[in-house]
This record gives C-alpha cells, sequence and structure tokens, in this order.
C-alpha cells in the first residue's frame, strides 16, 4: 500500500435539486489519511464524487460562448474558439486554447462553497485532458486500496470498485477518442513513472474493456432499490448503473473496431472494421438492451421526444427521460441556458453572452432527408421511387426530424403583441433581420438556426425575452442515452455480420434497430435496395446517426473515426443563400477546413509529454 494522503473534494450529490444529502459532514476540502477515506462507506462514496465532476459538460464546459460542436454541422466566426484552430488545422493551438473543453480548465468558482445549486459547485473544474488524468488517478487510489475498506458492506465495496473500474476505462476512452493510443494506467503514479505508448488503439481498448466487464459484475441496475442509494433516494440518476457501463463497454469496443483505430496510418478504408472488436461491441450493446426490455430504459415518444433535451417538469430535474444512461453533472444555471440558446439569434433569446452555433448547409443537405426516408441524394437519383425533392422549394416534404431540430426561413417564432414584428417569423433569407451584421445580435451565419436544446412552449411559440419561461427548465446534452445505443448496435452489428444478421445475445437485426428509429420520427423502413448492398447500408446508418444525434457534439469524433472527415464532402462549410421572395438557391462555401491524413485526425501531444522520456512517440504528422 502506497504511503500517500488524499485530499478529499466533497461533492454535494450528482442532483439538479437545491437541496440534497451530503455523503460526508466535513469541511468541503480537507486532508485526510487514506484509512479515514475508505474506512467508511460514506467517507469513500465522498471520494468517488469527485470523478464524476471530472467528467467534462460538452455542452457548458468551455467559456461563456458556446463553441463545443466541432465537426462539419456547424459555423462560427469567432477566430479565438477551438472550433476555429480545428477548422484551419491548428490542432497545436487546441493544447493552448483557453476556449475548448478539450485541454485546461472550465468555466469558474469550481468547489465553491456559496453555489445556489449542485450544479455550480462544479461549475469550475477540469477539462478533458486534465479532468481524464485526475479521474484515472482516482480511480487507481479506490482500487489500490480496496483492503481498506473495512467497515463496508460487501454490497457497498462492489458499488465502490464497480464505479472506480467504470471510470479508469471511461476517462482512457475521453483521452483515447482525441489523442489515440494511450497508457493504460492501472497504479498510482508516483516517483519515476514511464508508461510506454501501446502500439495500437486496440492493446489499449481491450485493457479498458477488461475493467468495463469488471464494473458491469459489480454495479446494480438501479441505485434506488439499494440501501446505500437510499441516502441520496431519487437523486441518483446521475450515477453509474450496470446499464451505463454496458452501453461505453460498447462504445469503446466499436470505436476500436472503427476505420480510423483499426487502420495503419497510411491508408484507409472506410468500410473496414475489425469484425472480431465490432461483434464483441454488438454483444455488449445487448446487455443494455435486454435492461431496456426490462423496462430500466425506454425509447423515448415522437410525441415527448423534448424531454430528452430539455423538457422537464421542474427546473432542477435531470433532462433525459426514459433515455438517460449517462451525463456529465453540468454547469451552472446561467451556462447552461446559454448552451440551450446557443442555435437561436440573441435578439430573440436575450441570453447575454450567449453566441450563435450555426448548422451548415452542406451538414442539413447532405443528412436530413425528405418524408420518404430517402437523403436527397438518393431521392434525386430515382432510383427509388417517385422524387420529393424540389430545388425551387428545398424546405418541403422533408424529414419530420427537419422541422423538429431545424429552424428555417419563415418559421414562426412567437406571435404575442410584445414581441416587435421583424422577429415573429425567422427572416433567414440572406440580408434578413436574422443574419444581418451588428454588434447586438448573433445573427446566423449559414441560413438555418437549430433548436434542439431551445424550449417552445405548448402553443408552438419560441420562450424568449418577451416570453421568459426558458429559464423554467434546465437542457442538457447527454453522454450517452438510448438513441445512441440503438445507432451504435446497429453499425457495430453490421459491421460484424451485416444488415439482416441477427446476434445470438439479441433477437434484432441492424435493420430492424435503424427501423425503429425512423418509425419513431413517422419514417418508412429502409429500402430494401439500400439494405442489400452493405457499403450503402452503411452509409444510411451513418446518415441516420447524424441526424438523430445533430448538435449533441458527436460528429467530429464520428467523421474521424470512420476514416472521411479529410474528404473533400466534410471538409466544406457552405451557407444557403436566397433572396426574400425565393426565387432563387444558392450553396456559398464558407471556408474548406485544413484536414490531411492522418495528420489532423489525431491532436498532437504537447511536444513536453513527449520529450520527457522514449516510448512516446508524437502523433504522425506533428
Amino acid at each position: 500500500m502506497k504511503n500517500y494522503k488524499i485530499k478529499l473534494l466533497i461533492i454535494v450529490g450528482l442532483a439538479l435539486s437545491f437541496s440534497c444529502e451530503d455523503y460526508l459532514d466535513k469541511a468541503p476540502e480537507s486532508n485526510l489519511e487514506q484509512q479515514d477515506v475508505f474506512a467508511t462507506f460514506d467517507n469513500a462514496q465522498g471520494f468517488v464524487e469527485e470523478m464524476y465532476a471530472l467528467v467534462v459538460d460538452y455542452g457548458t464546459g468551455a467559456h461563456t460562448f458556446q463553441d463545443y460542436i466541432y465537426g462539419d454541422d456547424a459555423h462560427g466566426n469567432r477566430t479565438w474558439k477551438g472550433s476555429y484552430e480545428i477548422d484551419n488545422g491548428n490542432l497545436q493551438g487546441l493544447n493552448r486554447s483557453n476556449y475548448s473543453y478539450l485541454t485546461s480548465w472550465q468555466n469558474s468558482d469550481y468547489g465553491n462553497n456559496n453555489a445556489s445549486t449542485t450544479r455550480d459547485l462544479h461549475a469550475r473544474r477540469p477539462g478533458l485532458w486534465d479532468g481524464s488524468l485526475r479521474g484515472i488517478r482516482n480511480a487507481n487510489m479506490v482500487l489500490e486500496n480496496e483492503d481498506l475498506m473495512i467497515n463496508l458492506t460487501q454490497e457497498e465495496k462492489d458499488v465502490i470498485l464497480g464505479q472506480a473500474y467504470f471510470f479508469r476505462a471511461f476517462f482512457h476512452n475521453e483521452i483515447m477518442k482525441f489523442w489515440g493510443r494511450f497508457p493504460y494506467i492501472k497504479e498510482v503514479a508516483v516517483g519515476d513513472f514511464t508508461p510506454q505508448r501501446p502500439e495500437t488503439y486496440r492493446e489499449c481498448a481491450l485493457e479498458a474493456n477488461e475493467d468495463y466487464l469488471k464494473a458491469i459484475e459489480l454495479l446494480p441496475i438501479d441505485w434506488d432499490t439499494k440501501s446505500y442509494g437510499q441516502k441520496t433516494l431519487g437523486e441518483n440518476m446521475g450515477r453509474i448503473t450496470k446499464g451505463a457501463a454496458y452501453a461505453f463497454q460498447g462504445k469503446n469496443l466499436l470505436f476500436a473496431a472503427s476505420p480510423l483505430m483499426h487502420g495503419n496510418n497510411v491508408s484507409i478504408n472506410t468500410y473496414q472494421y475489425d469484425t472480431e472488436l465490432a461483434e464483441m461491441a454488438a454483444d455488449a450493446f445487448a446487455g443494455i438492451l435486454k435492461l431496456d426490455d426490462q423496462g430500466r430504459y425506454d425509447l423515448e415518444t415522437w410525441e415527448n421526444y423534448d424531454a430528452v433535451f430539455w423538457k422537464t417538469p421542474t427546473p432542477t430535474m435531470w433532462p433525459g427521460s426514459t433515455e438517460f444512461v449517462f451525463a456529465a453533472t453540468g454547469g451552472n444555471k446561467i451556462q447552461l441556458e446559454r448552451f440551450m440558446t446557443a442555435g437561436v439569434d440573441r435578439d430573440i433569446h436575450g441570453r447575454s453572452g450567449s453566441e450563435i452555433v450555426s448548422p451548415t448547409h452542406n451538414f442539413i443537405h447532405n443528412n436530413f432527408g425528405m418524408a420518404n426516408g430517402l437523403s436527397i441524394e438518393d431521392d434525386l437519383s430515382g432510383q427509388y421511387g417517385a422524387t420529393l425533392y424540389d430545388a425551387t422549394k428545398p424546405f418541403e416534404n422533408r424529414d419530420p426530424r427537419f422541422y423538429r431540430w431545424i429552424v428555417v426561413d419563415g418559421d414562426v417564432l412567437g406571435t404575442k403583441a410584445s414581441i416587435p414584428a421583424r422577429h415573429r417569423q425567422a427572416q433567414l433569407f440572406t440580408g434578413g433581420e436574422h443574419r444581418s451584421s451588428g454588434s447586438d445580435n448573433q445573427p446566423s451565419t449559414t441560413g438555418y438556426f437549430h433548436k434542439k436544446f431551445y424550449p417552445i412552449g405548448e402553443d408552438g411559440e419560441f420562450h424568449s425575452k418577451w416570453n421568459r419561461i426558458i429559464d423554467q427548465y434546465v437542457g442538457m446534452r447527454l453522454h450517452m442515452r438510448l438513441t445512441d445505443v440503438y445507432l451504435m448496435y446497429a453499425e457495430a452489428l453490421h459491421a460484424a455480420r451485416g444488415a439482416t444478421a441477427m446476434p445470438s445475445s439479441y433477437p434484432l437485426s441492424a435493420e430492424g434497430a435503424i427501423n425503429i428509429l425512423r418509425n419513431r420520427a413517422g419514417l418508412p423502413n429502409v429500402h430494401p435496395s439500400i439494405v442489400s448492398d452493405n457499403n450503402k447500408f452503411m452509409d444510411e446508418l451513418r446518415r441516420e446517426r447524424s441526424v438523430e444525434l445533430s448538435y449533441e457534439a458527436h460528429r467530429w469524433v464520428d467523421i474521424r473515426r470512420w476514416g472521411v472527415a479529410h474528404e473533400e464532402k466534410y471538409r466544406k462549410k457552405t451557407s444557403f443563400e436566397f433572396p426574400q421572395d425565393r426565387s432563387s438557391f444558392t450553396e456559398n462555401t464558407l471556408l474548406t477546413r485544413v484536414c490531411e491524413f492522418p495528420k489532423h485526425y489525431w491532436i498532437p501531444f504537447d511536444a513536453k509529454q513527449t520529450q520527457i522520456y522514449e516510448g512516446f512517440p508524437q502523433n504522425p504528422g506533428w
């Protein structure tokens, strides 16, 4: 047993409520001997709680100005943001950026004792790199001190260890998504510590898989049903469960199976997966899908889908509804409101400090298809039936999700007399009110808004500075939700066995999984001709993922792991230009992203990281 003292940061629970029960009745920060920290369940869980606060909240974690969408799906014009660095190929700039959740510290007031809500307590915390390394260290501290858990019941010890195994794997995965293969650290680093960088991504992913398997064995299905969970009854939604461990086990394996991770940094085939890992991933996802069948989770209905993103009965509740699997504890209320309004002109919602993230036309056009379930490209081909897309009326006959999450020119924003006439309808035509320049508002740069996390009233009106209901909701970007599980299950299963195969672990094909999601939105099944073409069906799976998880900060990771980010289609960011009478429509290139394979697929490590000792090579191209 190593002899070190532990600085214990007490987190006041995980719920959004304004009052919750402390695990420890001690000062917010205290130095405790190891024996004191791990001798009782309350103390040990108090130490584990800090790991939850180290999980990056992509939606609110960076700066007051939202900048969490790093793919080809959105455009911003601020040169000091992380997305700008990525667009320009300056990934080294991310290591020095104060405005990216990937690197150092986020927000303000970490550990502020006077914060008014639980989420305020988590307002300032490490970014993804620093936070993940701290989380790995904390998880190893827990696992190395199992012998000190002398006053814990076996059930209590199991959940403490289960959380530690989960977080050790999870925090490694967070780094791996962006920096690639990384040493799997299974001890508390003291003194000389020189871990070797593994030869392959697969090697590290398999180490993480072993930890997820241990977590699955030890974690509960539902904290509320356990004696230790009674202490925070009703406030356990954010805690790690068996279902979450299954989901992230599958995600870890699918990512390792993906073309980028499976490749050799010399060439890449976007349809070539590691089929062994893909099949393992499908089997892992089957674990949480079985819990779905048992009623622990459920896909939200189309009618109530807003409950997944923002619509909650009270302002203090977690969003996510029946799809909730795992989320970061988040930032303070002001940050959350800025996140919720980041897709809409500031003149409408009136939230100071918020900046718009404009959906790109290329992303909308390539992914949000037609009411017949086809992409625009397939619809126009004439190979799958009558054509619906009319280039002179591009906003008609579209996928229902297009209307639910995207705001286009002419959409009603509000009708109340208090709302100025110029803001009652979206004026997103070229030169329109919501695309004009000026310092007092943040207009769209592309011709679209996105409203996935934006509260809209029962009357269909936008909650705005003329209708202040927006502060009654708490929107949140989930790290994992059930729809994501279905999408990844379908991708993994198709990569391993094909579109129509049924695994022994769960009676659902990849085709069936995707059709469940499409049917929820009122779309027909995938066309049989597409299903029968392996590559074409993979393209369709990816398009479904792009639509369903749009503006949830998955896109940049996805186009990299699929090995397509360097292709011209994914480097363009375009706007949609048209006059007020919509007599003509033109796609305009705003910028072409700098992305070379393999250089811009992985963030480079800070130079000093690779110079400390041999055995830690830099990422290719840097």
